[in-house]
């Protein structure tokens, strides 16, 4: 029996990247998954491109591997419409939902006062909007089930510390750190329980897919900070895919209002 064997997952921005390894992992343990990202460019202020549909496809296919069940969804988590579509796939594919895990995110970088509103909104959107939208999308149809649950936000090491230069981004991953713990109150007479995870730098994701971490570092202040971190440079995204997966099994059924670190030791440096 897998560690979280015939669970339903939603996972959120999950076409690449660590979304795409909390899904894969999660289904190696047992659990059928619906898989979600937006799959198109969203503003010219990210100096990346979005996933796109063929790779959230590939997903669910890495997921079909396993031997479970996904279905893939298109969805933007700054709409609550599109991400209740989302959670009303995984009712109707598998009956109800376990686990959530709000994924997605996207970042800009720029010192606080020279950020533009459209770069300030769209972080905030997506990081903070998006996580809220995703819980309250799916908490009345997990509370109404009655079995509780698990639901995870994934954070970072820049939730803890003051990261430079992205303010924003900051923020945002703060903010959601206050939005865990006050879920995690609101929703534990219901045995929903609520946890952040806190990766440091990640490798292989749509920001940083085979670069080395020098150049990586170069280029990006989040990864030159990482490079300092104690333990490693970077994390890979089944590190951080292991501690989704903890926090889903019945492993941690005591465990809500967490804030999981996965970084190396980067946030407890002096």
């Amino acid at each position: 029996m897998g560690r979280v064997a015939d669970k339903v997952a939603l996972i959120t921005g999950a076409a690449r990247g660590q979304g795409r390894s909390h899904a894969v992992r999660l289904a190696e343990e047992g659990a059928d998954v619906v898989v979600t990202d937006v799959c198109h460019d969203i503003s010219d202020e990210l100096r990346y491109a979005l996933a796109t549909k063929d790779q959230l496809e590939e997903t669910a296919e890495l997921v079909r591997a396993t031997g479970r069940r996904c279905v893939a969804v298109q969805a933007d988590v700054r709409s609550v419409a599109e991400v209740r579509a989302a959670v009303d796939a995984a009712t109707i594919a598998f009956g109800r939902l376990d686990v959530v895990v709000a994924n997605a995110g996207i970042m800009t970088i720029g010192s606080a006062w020279e950020l533009s509103e459209e770069a300030w909104d769209i972080v905030m959107d997506v990081n903070l909007k998006g996580v809220w939208n995703t819980t309250r999308a799916a908490i009345p149809g997990m509370i109404e089930a009655g079995a509780g649950g698990s639901i995870i936000i994934i954070s970072s090491a820049a939730g803890i510390r003051g990261h430079v230069p992205y303010a924003h981004y900051v923020a945002s991953k703060h903010g959601v750190v206050g939005l865990m713990k006050a879920l995690s109150n609101e929703l534990a007479p219901h045995a929903i329980r609520v946890n952040t995870v806190h990766p440091t730098g990640v490798s292989d994701t749509g920001i940083t897919v085979g670069e080395p971490i020098e150049e990586l570092a170069a280029r990006e202040p989040l990864f030159a900070l990482a490079a300092m971190n104690p333990l490693a440079p970077y994390v890979e995204p089944r590190d951080v895919s292991n501690a989704v997966l903890f926090l889903a099994s019945d492993e941690a059924r005591y465990v809500t209002g967490l804030q999981f670190t996965v970084d190396a030791g980067s946030t407890n440096k002096p």
